[in-house]
């Protein structure tokens, strides 16, 4: 399955999409229809996409992943505060969603994530950077916050105390520094796509209820503290008790064979 939208393309095989964000004369930007692109691809194209196990975000070309909002763009837009606050809470929604969204998705940042980049991949569940790549938050440097999730997402990765170092610094990080905080969990020399199809499929043939139950508990203790999240868990637990899949992982382990997930 293909499709090309404005911005970016939707691809998948195997049980593994991958949504390229395609804007590389823009260093991928987030400018043009690229907010509604992202919505299409995640909440139509991949909720249709049957047997979809997982999703890969990326950027076209070597030099970016997303650089951030199109300042160009953004430069000629007049709007007041209040028409700002009603606008944002559609950016908000689509973050969100993203973050929320019922398959795990790996960021594969193959260069600059900056601004909005950054805060695009901090709604992944796994993010492996290029050995090249440049990360961070810098807004204040335009008189400007994280608007797009970064001032709550950030924190919840990599802690208050650095989260807040790195925005009101607008450092630009390299990936051996955001490895080293936690704010990503692998840096690839060469080809990062490839680093994460290989861990896209080795997720791909696990039993998808059981992943998502687990993405769903962690997100809700993350979210809600401790309590919440074993309740969450205890409920999770429990939903996969007798799911069709849970009973061929036991029978398949017993009978020393390769088991067959179906999603039920």
């Amino acid at each position: 399955m293909r499709e090309e939208m404005g911005t970016l393309i939707y691809e998948s095989a195997d049980g593994v999409a991958v949504v390229t964000l395609n804007r590389p004369d823009r260093m991928n930007a987030i400018g043009g229809t690229m907010k509604e692109d992202l919505a299409t691809a995640f909440f139509r194209l991949a909720k249709e996409d049957a047997g979809l196990r997982c999703v890969i975000l990326t950027g076209a070309g070597d030099r970016a992943f997303c650089a951030g909002a199109d300042i160009k763009e953004r430069a000629e837009l007049r709007r007041s505060g209040p028409e700002y606050f009603m606008a944002q809470k559609a950016t908000h929604q689509l973050i969100r969603g993203m973050m929320e969204f019922e398959r795990p998705l790996i960021a594969a940042i193959n260069g600059v994530a900056l601004g909005g980049g950054m805060e695009l991949a901090l709604t992944a569940d796994i993010r492996y950077a290029a050995a090249h790549a440049k990360l961070g938050l810098p807004e204040v440097r335009l008189g400007a916050i994280p608007g797009a999730g970064g001032t709550q997402t950030l924190p919840r990765v990599v802690g208050a105390s650095m989260a807040k170092e790195l925005m009101f610094t607008a450092e630009h990080m390299t990936a051996e520094k955001a490895l080293a905080i936690g704010l990503v969990s692998k840096v690839v020399e060469a080809d990062v796509l490839g680093a994460a199809m290989e861990t896209a499929r080795r997720i791909a043939e696990m039993p998808p209820l059981a992943v998502a139950f687990a993405k769903r508990a962690v997100n809700a203790g993350m979210q809600g503290g401790l309590e919440a999240g074993f309740e969450f868990e205890r409920y999770a637990a429990g939903m996969l008790t007798d799911s069709e899949d849970r009973r061929e992982g036991f029978r398949a382990f017993v009978e020393k064979r390769k088991p067959v997930y179906v999603g039920r």
